[in-house]
């Protein structure tokens, strides 16, 4: 089946419909006026006549679609068309071809979340007795099914390496099928060089092109182009910044080839993790103020981090990107736009202090997760990385450190954070300041 099929374009990509197109526009107007292209519509048009569209892409929330008649099956097979909403439906399509112009693929698929796109990824792309080449630390849930799933179940070796591109390319091996990063990384902000992870892919050490895999989340798609650089397969938990508004579960994947996108189509048609036409609605309304949401993040992230650096009586170092001290800023520069909404900071008494910060705060919400338009914080080594999700060992492989807090930061306004984080940090005694036991 889905060797016939396509992606879905929106009225951008379509030459016939003449006026502006995606070389021509930019990414704030791609989300706004980037409508679903409508074949039927554009027959009707061609012929004279014209449909009354809705201005809001509907929800179709019908599970199947009556057909004319036995014969007319076949076509929707080889031709595209809606079956059944497992395989595709127009509220997901609206979706997909939107972030696919953002990302310039081939083609993009949404899932049910995150996990879900990033584990169809790699069962598309890795088979028993292939390898995969991760960094680390990574997201706890990735790591989790690489090693519980991937390793433990269905024999697929996995080697982790830091975020140098020569520990990738020392790592490669003849079954090496797979290279997969995150840039900016959970929860380090650490950054991996696009350019250079793609021609490694590319080259695959002799022993034929590897499928790189990124996870952009961290820095979306109006802030970072994985695909740009030549990447494969770029990743998003579009619960976070794309959905923008902390009310959806969601994840997204946009390929570089078509041959690439008809393969995953294949993996979620058969797993069933497609996105409901519920949260795909959201998700497509979330997605018309992401450039305006990921602006208002990072200016209020450059500010906020240049003030926590500046605390260096609590805080031991601030990961951020935008900041000039961080090992990834000359790469950051050349492949975002800004530098983002996340910031981590290890504060120096260690595991009290970072409890003391945390449960301090008041406009900023101690909870998981990240994205959304208000700031939120937590606790990595006991919440999102923490003994009920990692292994000791693997917890401590990748230095979560028990002082390390994790920081989205919202739509705020920049003064009033920083008023919450300074009262918090006040509030760490000198006491506790000296304290650094470990989780």
């Amino acid at each position: 089946m889905s060797k016939h099929w396509f992606p879905s374009k929106t009225e951008f990509q379509v030459p016939e419909l003449g006026g502006l197109s995606l070389d021509n526009v930019a990414d704030g107007t791609k989300v706004v006026a980037g409508r679903l292209y409508d074949p039927v519509a554009a027959k009707i048009a061609r012929e004279g006549g014209h449909r009354e569209e809705p201005l809001v892409q509907p929800i179709v929330h019908s599970t199947t679609y009556r057909i004319p008649n036995v014969n007319y099956y076949g076509k929707i097979l080889k031709e595209g068309g809606y079956i059944y909403t497992r395989l595709g439906s127009p509220t997901c399509n609206a979706v997909e071809a939107t972030v696919n112009q953002l990302e310039g693929g081939a083609g993009s698929l949404v899932f049910s979340s995150g996990m879900a796109a990033i584990s169809s990824v790699l069962t598309t792309f890795l088979k028993k007795g292939d390898h995969v080449v991760a960094c680390h630390p990574l997201y706890s849930g990735t790591q989790e099914v690489m090693l519980k799933f991937l390793r433990d179940k269905f024999n697929i070796d996995v080697t982790f390496v830091g975020y140098s591109i020569d520990e990738y390319r020392s790592a490669i091996r003849p079954n090496t099928k797979v290279l997969y990063g995150e840039t900016p990384c959970n929860p380090f902000n650490s950054i991996l060089d696009l350019e250079q992870l793609s021609k490694l892919g590319r080259e695959g050490q002799g022993h034929g092109p590897i499928v790189t895999v990124v996870d952009s989340t961290f820095a979306s798609p109006y802030l970072q182009k994985p695909i740009d650089f030549g990447i494969d397969v770029v990743i998003h938990s579009a619960t976070k910044y794309l959905g923008g508004h902390t009310d959806l579960l969601a994840g997204i994947a946009t390929t570089r080839t078509i041959e690439q996108w008809r393969e995953l189509l294949v993996t979620r048609r058969a797993y069933g993790g497609t996105l409901s036409p519920y949260d795909a609605n959201l998700l497509l309304r979330g997605l018309k103020t992401l450039h305006l949401r990921v602006e208002r993040q990072s200016d209020n992230a450059q500010r906020l981090a240049e003030y926590l650096e500046s605390r260096d009586d609590k805080i031991r170092t601030v990961f951020y990107p935008g900041l000039k001290s961080n090992p990834g800023h000359a790469i950051a520069c050349r492949q975002m736009k800004k530098f983002g909404g996340m910031i981590s900071f290890d504060m120096k008494g260690g595991l009290e202090a970072a409890k003391t910060v945390a449960e301090s705060v008041r406009l900023i919400s101690l909870a998981v997760s990240l994205g959304g338009v208000e700031s939120l914080i937590e606790h990595p080594a006991t919440m999102t990385h923490g003994p009920m999700i990692m292994a000791d060992c693997d917890r401590e492989e990748g230095n979560i450190l028990p002082g390390l807090l994790r920081f989205s930061v919202g739509i705020e306004d920049a003064d009033d954070l920083i008023k919450d984080l300074q009262q918090a940090l006040d509030k760490v005694d000198d006491c506790t300041a000296s304290n650094t036991k470990r989780v």
